[in-house]
């Protein structure tokens, strides 16, 4: 007989579960392929390619209820011609699916919902450089940052959240047992059940940079906590959550499930469908990363869910003083340039006092600081194919707005120009921009500017600084804040800043890594109510029945003498 999803998936589920309780990092799927040897997989392989164009100019098909037509909005930036037809169903008739598989999907309980999200993820992890090659011609990612947004990392990340929620389910006792005292009496006993009730249908609003790497923690940590989802891409980003979805749903209809605890929610930009999906009185669950305006906007008229809100906001990089000046403008240069400005620690302000500030190279200036960081971007994009490497293609209209009209508020002291791309002659790439402001311009640095906008702002000391910080991100939010420092006095502020604020802090580190840590770290709310957010506990309790009589007392025969026992 064969084994179930979570018997087959046991040993690998367990060895995450083992890995967070330690505080350690384990990443599966990324340790089983090596990075250097996917990216090199990345560039040469041809079988994901010819799959991935097998699915361009035709229907993707996933058999949902409510289809009331067809329906393409994606373009790739590098000139391909997507032409997919997604089917376009009605909102309330994929809420109403979910909520109609729910009751079973809730009796198969934490064991087989965890066990199919790992079966769903290593299905996935197989077609790594599909799902890549989706990212790279949607979101316009350089091909190896999509395959790190899309492939085994990205699946790590979900499989920290599928541990997560099934240590958090497991927690939960299926039977209880205590006394209670009766007046007047002997104590009675009680004999009672604990059972984990899933919140509801849930909505994943997915966001067009980084659909997967955003999208799957509240993807897996919804499914195996029982509640179904429906998935609403953006727009601009649908291939790589539509073939997610389509594996989920096979996962699930052949273990015997409605597929229709996942489906796909599409439609025309007009449509808002986001909007709809998110004030249904039936949906009880909201995930979204990407822009504080539409995370508030949720907040303030999804009242009938569950929001977890993971905002872009203002990333924030303070500089008090460095031992590596060549190194700390060589970080902030490539951190600038990455996927335009897309990434999760790209900087948007760089907060500098206007006195200057100490260096391994003596006193630096912001006019030192701002002329070494546009020479740096300068060298990091002479050579066209490191460029194309680093930059990725520009998608949306709103970043070469965004471009235009920071550079009328400031010194420009590094102007974004266009790029050219070695392979692909109409692909937008732009360097980034780099603007000098003054503190009192807090209506220019805290707006979120999308694309590769950073502006250098010179405040009255880091103290200033760090109060900024402090202020800024509490209220607009951010995903990462960064401090260089050789005063331990300051980074000590700056940690209790950041705490303030809520912010992940990053210390002196010179390059920043598009994705520094685990899922485990970014999960919206960093820490467990993120999964147990997702569930309630109902316990039902009544009176233990009486023991059974007594037997009356066993007779063993020994040595012709009668033994009672």
């Amino acid at each position: 007989m064969r084994p179930g999803p979570y018997e087959r998936h046991r040993e690998l589920l367990h060895s995450v579960v083992r890995a967070i309780a330690a505080g350690a990092c384990h990443r599966p799927f990324t340790e089983a392929t090596g990075q250097d040897a996917a990216d090199a997989g990345m560039r040469s392989t041809r079988t994901a390619g010819k799959v991935f164009r097998s699915l361009l100019g035709r229907p993707f098909e996933l058999g949902q209820p409510g289809e009331l037509g067809r329906v393409h909005t994606e373009l790739s930036p590098y000139g391909l011609a997507l032409a997919i037809d997604y089917p376009r169903c009605d909102p309330a008739e994929l809420v109403a699916a979910a909520g109609r598989a729910a009751a079973g999907w809730r009796a198969a309980g934490p064991y087989q919902r965890a066990g199919l999200a790992v079966e769903i993820l290593r299905r996935l992890n197989t077609r790594s450089h599909e799902l890549a090659l989706a990212v790279h011609h949607t979101t316009g990612q350089p091909l190896q940052a999509a395959f790190r947004a899309a492939g085994p990392p990205a699946q790590d990340r979900a499989l920290e959240a599928v541990a997560q929620a099934f240590t958090e389910s497991e927690r939960v006792p299926a039977d209880l047992h205590w006394q209670s005292a009766e007046r007047g009496g002997q104590p009675r006993a009680l004999r009672g059940t604990c059972t984990l009730v899933p919140r509801g249908v849930s909505l994943l609003v997915g966001c067009p940079d980084f659909p997967l790497w955003n999208g799957y923690p509240g993807l897996f940590a919804s499914l195996v906590t029982g509640n179904p989802v429906v998935v609403a891409p953006h727009p601009r980003s649908v291939l790589p959550l539509a073939i997610t979805v389509r594996v989920a749903r096979q996962v699930l209809a052949e273990a015997g499930h409605s597929p229709d605890l996942v489906t796909l929610a599409v439609a025309e930009p007009e449509r808002q469908v986001h909007r709809r999906l998110a004030t249904d009185p039936a949906v009880r669950i909201v995930d979204y990363t990407g822009s504080a305006r539409f995370a508030d906007w949720l907040e303030q008229h999804a009242r009938q869910a569950a929001v977890f809100t993971n905002r872009t906001g203002l990333n924030t990089v303070v500089v008090d003083s460095t031992d590596n000046y060549r190194g700390l403008v060589r970080g902030l240069a490539l951190s600038s340039c990455r996927c335009n400005g897309t990434v999760r620690t790209t900087p948007q302000n760089i907060l500098v006092p206007e006195r200057g500030f100490l260096t391994d190279e003596g006193h630096k200036t912001l006019r030192d600081l701002g002329a070494d960081l546009g020479d740096a971007v300068d060298r990091l994009l002479a050579h066209p194919a490191r460029a194309a490497r680093v930059l990725g293609a520009i998608t949306a209209d709103e970043v070469r707005s965004a471009l235009t009209e920071a550079a009328r508020y400031g010194p420009v002291l590094h102007s974004s120009g266009p790029v050219a791309h070695p392979d692909h002659p109409y692909a937008d790439l732009r360097s980034p921009l780099l603007v000098r402001l003054r503190a009192a311009d807090e209506r220019v640095y805290t707006r979120e500017w999308p694309g590769p906008v950073s502006f250098l702002v010179g405040t009255d000391s880091t103290s200033h600084s760090l109060a900024l910080l402090r202020r800024t991100v509490a209220r607009h939010g951010a995903l990462y804040a960064a401090v260089h420092s050789t005063d331990p006095l300051v980074l000590a502020a700056a940690e209790t800043a950041a705490l303030d604020a809520g912010v992940h802090l990053v210390e002196n580190l010179d390059d920043l890594p598009a994705d520094p840590s685990s899922a485990l770290a970014e999960l919206p709310g960093a820490g467990a109510h993120f999964i147990t957010g997702r569930f309630s506990v109902v316990r039902a309790r009544r009176h233990a029945p009486p023991p059974a009589s007594a037997p009356p007392p066993a007779r063993l025969e020994a040595t012709g003498a009668l033994i009672d026992v």
